[in-house]
Order: structure tokens, then sequence, then C-alpha cells
């Protein structure tokens, strides 16, 4: 018998499924309800954001709604093009590169809450010097400009940070890049391997149709599109919608059933909108929620700076491991 299994959902969905070949399983940051539209994801980094103060979101929606009028004009596209350094035109009439455009800025700050002070840097993972404050205090460093100037600069350290000459907006390049299917391929690292599951199992789409967030621009439809565009045209919203119902019937979704799974999650970790965050006296299962913590924050190397939040989960999780070993 496996004795603890420690994973995301996998593991949560494993000890449900299996209770008789696992004693208890470590969901970290598990997403255990599947949705088409997760507009949760960007409501949690607008929350984050606002971690700092009243004044980050302002400016990045300032900043965000300016890069759609400068898209109205030939000069404004020249002048995007150089501010943010992008390695083509823009093509206004291009609506898919467009989008693109609009979900990469959204990308610089969604991956940095995401990963916000994890503890990432043992493994050699790049950028984990870039914080939430970091792009925060770029966004209201008034002696960098407007606020588009301010936008650009976020853009300019996540291009160097990644050793980026430009921006590569071109929504064919991504998807001819998804679509490869040999082993030496970026896209063989896991990319089409996860795109297939959401377009099949998760959905899980960070589309910016919530209102009350500062990006727009990339709404669901253009999720769907690319599960057209590199699986075929039989791979469109009903059809991905019959994965996900299958999958929350499958496993339960939120009404399941847990024994013996303990869900940390952390506050500013956008993925924990669709796990379990709270427990009700009938429920016979933990749950951890680590304020001001980022995705499977407990799950990396302590170190003398983790907040003491984060240092009481790791003991609570030590705990029930044991008492599961035991009983």
């Amino acid at each position: 018998m496996v004795k603890v299994i420690l994973l995301s959902s996998l593991s949560a969905w494993f000890r449900v499924k299996y209770p008789h070949l696992v004693n208890g399983a470590v969901a970290t940051s598990a997403p255990i309800n599947a949705v088409l539209n997760f507009v949760e994801y960007l409501d949690v980094v607008s929350k984050a954001l606002d971690t700092t103060g009243p004044m980050c979101n302002k400016m990045v929606q300032t900043a965000h709604m300016t890069v759609g009028k400068m898209l109205q004009t030939d000069s404004g596209r020249k002048q995007l093009k150089k501010l943010f350094k992008l390695c083509d035109d823009i093509d206004i009439a291009n609506t898919k590169d467009v989008a693109n455009f609009y979900s990469n800025l959204a990308g610089n700050f969604e991956g940095v809450v995401q990963y916000n002070k994890d503890n990432r840097a043992f493994e050699g993972a790049v950028g984990t010097n870039i914080t939430v404050d970091t792009l925060c205090n770029i966004m209201e460093d008034v002696c960098r400009g407007d606020p588009i100037n301010r936008y650009a600069a976020v853009n300019t350290l996540m291009l160097t940070t990644y050793s980026e000459k430009c921006m590569d907006f071109s929504y064919k390049n991504m998807i001819d890049d998804l679509t490869k299917t040999d082993w030496n391929s970026s896209a063989a690292e896991g990319g089409r391997q996860w795109m297939y599951q959401t377009c099949t199992e998760f959905g899980f789409y960070q589309t910016s149709d919530l209102k009350d967030q500062p990006f727009t621009g990339f709404p669901l439809n253009f999720s769907i599109q690319q599960c057209i565009d590199i699986f075929g045209a039989k791979f469109n919203a009903d059809l991905i919608q019959k994965g996900i119902n299958r999958t929350n019937t499958n496993y339960g979704a939120y009404a399941m059933k847990p024994t013996k799974i303990v869900f940390p999650n952390g506050s500013i970790d956008p993925w924990h909108a669709l796990s379990f965050t709270t427990t009700s006296a009938d429920q016979n299962f933990t749950t951890i929620y680590i304020d001001g913590t980022a995705h499977c924050a407990n799950m990396y190397p302590s170190t003398p700076a983790d907040p003491p939040q984060l240092t009481e989960s790791r003991k609570t999780i030590n705990t029930l491991i044991g008492q599961w070993l035991t009983t």
C-alpha cells in the first residue's frame, strides 16, 4: 500500500477513488472544481496586486486602457511596438494577434502573482526575485513616466529576465508551436499535453471576462479557438464542456467526500479559487488557508524568510501525515 501521496488534484482524486490503496493525501493548491471560464483567476490576481496598496491596480488598469486606445491608430500601434519591444508590427485586423498581445501583457503579472516568493530558486528557477512588490513598485513609480511607460517597463523586465529579445505575440507562431508532436519540440515539455487536458477535461481558461479587474481583451472564445486550431474542429465549446462535466461527475468537484486529505492553499494563489479553503463540521478532511502565500508554497524548502503562517502550515501537514501513517 502507498502510504501518503503528495501532489495537487491527482492526489485528492486518487485518495477519493482508491482509499484502500493510500493512507492519506496532501493536495496542495489543488483545483477540484473544473470550470470552462476561470474568471476567478484574474480576480485573485487583482486582489494580490491590491495587497501593496490601492494604486497598483489603478495604474495597471489605466495603462491597459491606454493600450486599447493606442491600438486604434497607426501611430499608436507603432509606438506600442517600440514601447513593448514587439517582434512584429500590430495588424489591428488580426483579432487573434491582438488578443494574444493583451493576454501576454496580463501574463506578465499572472505568473509573478501565482509564484510570488515561493522558494523555487533552489531548483534554478528564473525570475524568483521578481515579486508582486517588484511589479507594483514599478507601476507606482511616477519617475518612470505615465502609466503606459511603467507598464512597458514591467514588460521589459520580464523580457530581460527570460532572455527574450522581443515579445512574440503572433497567434500563428503560438499555434504552430503547440501543434508540433516531435519530442524535440518546445511543446513536448508539457505545453501541448496541458493544452489537450484543458480542451478535453478541465477548461480552466483564464480569461479577461470578469469586469472588476484591470485586464481586458482575451475573452473565453479566444481560448476555445485555440483548442480548435491546435487539435481540430471537433474540439469546440460543446466538447470541452462535456469533458468538464465528466471530470466533475467522475471526481465529485465540491460534492466529493474526501477523508484523510489536507488541502493547503495560499491566499494569493489564483488556483485556490477552485479548491477547498474551508471545512464544515461534518467533513472529514482538513483545509489550510495560508495568508500571503502563493502556488504550492508549502511544498518548497523552508527558508528563514518564510512567514510564520507558512511555517505553521508545514508543521500541521507533518502532524497529519504522522497520524495517517499510524491509523
